[in-house]
């Protein structure tokens, strides 16, 4: 059976497939076709480095460009586990992911070459380090070059080869990253269910607003691509740009974390103005929860019939869907349960949760086509959070009496204080709500008193003014007292991970130093 993207090479040959439309006027395009005999020489190339179809592991590595999807495509088209790394990482964190992946090839783009020029050392696996759209260092190998002299032609791998694997490591948000893997074509079917819930048709136009070594972006992007979508790359996020891109290009369809589109809502209106962004169809909300105040800025300046909510993860794909006619309608909900998707909630015990409403809380666990194979050498964390066939990420949930899913919070993330449970997705929230406060994190640290107390980090809105006696009189107003925060300090910015999500243990490593208890 044809690869999708040599089908659309024949069937499409001259459609747009790609464009990278850059602030500086650097502009590149590629037809169906084009893209197509870019991606067979890439994967003809790996062939004479002796990758193994059906076997080897690549990484790559890069900020969003047409060379990275020329891997995605060769990487599919011969058979091999593509593992995306985040180039964001320390020289450490870089290290312990391409060595733990067993990849013999390292495919990197120039700017980020450096990084394995110094940890080479430390990567004895890795045979090939193969640099594209920029200078070579010393002992690299200029990729652009070898593809420039190959052929065009399909690469020619055994039939019995199934389309390639993913393996993308979890953020590390609450430890070690952990590669989860995906074998070939795992979830198709389950995948064209969700295209047409969503609606997706071959004439969109898709932005991934967000790095392609994230699931969401990189995920979606793939949808694009086997349906036949032109795909707008950016390659490092800036707002107006972005607005400039959805303008120019008509793109009808996006995948975003919250923090890009809160940068985008909260330019100046004489900004937006400039740009008419009615060409949106399907923004799909998801990588951090979207807080209602955060809906409602959106819903103000995009089309209101756009905006979908997904819940998900890297492990488990799509798991809920909040359609835009429920946005307002269904506050703190992510939804109903996506198609093939099975969602039980288990108790501390293991029993299942039946009954509706927040005091019926449960660790969220799915079964479906899509939820991935295992974690890649580490058998025994994908066993340890799997129950009766069902596999979870840690995350509380209840449901409503229409069978909408609302998540708490993470099971790790969650504050106990004085015998009390407090989720602080439910703070955040509220204290977004304060026409100052531009971002916010809430976790517990220690007391000896109440075993944890509420703490908030926050980040005033340029402009705005706050103190920590206004933040607890704000939450005061909002939430039961015993979920006030104790404690607030502020920051210029929180940490994140390229994906969008807050890095807490960061913030709370001080707090807990020198225990051996983080809770």
């Amino acid at each position: 059976m044809a690869d999708f993207l040599t089908a659309y090479s024949i069937t499409q040959p001259n459609k747009l497939a790609m464009v990278d439309d850059r602030p500086d006027g650097t502009l590149r395009t590629f037809t169906f076709a084009q893209l197509n005999e870019r991606s067979n020489q890439l994967a003809n190339v790996l062939l004479d480095l002796g990758v193994v179809p059906g076997q080897s592991t690549v990484v790559w590595c890069g900020q969003n460009s047409i060379g990275l999807a020329f891997m995605i495509n060769a990487a599919r088209k011969l058979g091999i586990t593509a593992v995306p790394l985040n180039y964001r990482l320390s020289d450490e964190e870089a290290t312990y992911v391409t060595d733990h992946c067993d990849a013999t090839v390292v495919y990197v783009d120039a700017e980020f070459a450096a990084m394995f020029e110094r940890i080479r050392g430390d990567l004895p696996k890795i045979q090939q380090y193969l640099v594209f759209d920029g200078d070579v260092p010393d002992g690299m190998t200029d990729i652009d070059a070898l593809m420039d002299a190959a052929t065009t032609g399909e690469p020619q791998i055994p039939e019995a080869i199934e389309a390639g694997s993913t393996m993308i490591y979890t953020s590390g948000t609450t430890g070690k990253p952990k590669g989860a893997l995906r074998r070939g074509t795992a979830g198709a079917a389950q995948g064209a269910a969700l295209m047409a819930h969503i609606g997706y048709v071959p004439d969109d136009v898709y932005i991934p607003t967000g790095p392609l070594y994230h699931s969401g972006p990189g995920g979606f992007m793939g949808i694009a691509q086997a349906l036949g979508q032109t795909v707008v790359l950016q390659r490092k996020f800036n707002p107006e740009d972005w607005l400039r891109l959805v303008e120019k290009y008509k793109v009808t369809s996006t995948f975003s974390a919250p923090t890009p589109i809160r940068m985008i809502c909260n330019l100046p209106d004489e900004v937006k103005s400039k740009y008419d962004v009615s060409s949106l169809k399907r923004m799909i909300a998801n990588a951090a929860p979207w807080s209602f105040a955060l809906k409602q800025m959106y819903l103000a300046y995009f089309p209101a019939d756009s905006l979908f909510e997904v819940y998900g993860s890297t492990e488990l794909g799509v798991n809920c869907v909040l359609r835009p006619e429920d946005q307002m309608r269904k506050p703190g909900s992510c939804g109903q349960p996506a198609p093939m998707v099975e969602i039980k909630l288990f108790d501390d015990e293991g029993n299942e949760v039946t009954g509706v409403g927040p005091e019926h809380t449960g660790e969220l666990f799915v079964k479906s086509p899509s939820v991935f194979a295992d974690y890649y050498k580490q058998h025994d964390k994908f066993m340890a959070d799997n129950k009766h066939g069902y596999q979870t990420v840690g995350d509380i949930a209840y449901r409503d009496d229409e069978g909408y899913i609302y998540i708490c919070d993470r099971k790790k993330d969650m504050i106990i204080s004085g015998g009390m449970n407090i989720y602080p997705a439910e703070i955040e929230a509220a204290l977004e709500h304060h026409a100052d406060v531009l971002e916010v994190a809430v976790f517990g640290t220690p007391s000896e008193e109440w075993g944890e107390t509420v703490h908030a980090v926050v980040v005033v809105r340029e402009g705005g003014s706050l103190t920590a006696d206004e933040v607890m009189a704000f939450a005061r107003e909002h939430l039961a007292s015993y979920k006030v925060p104790r404690g607030v300090t502020f920051l210029d910015e929180l940490p994140k991970t390229g994906s969008g999500k807050i890095l807490k243990r960061e913030l709370r490593a001080p707090f807990w130093a020198g225990r051996t208890s983080q809770v």
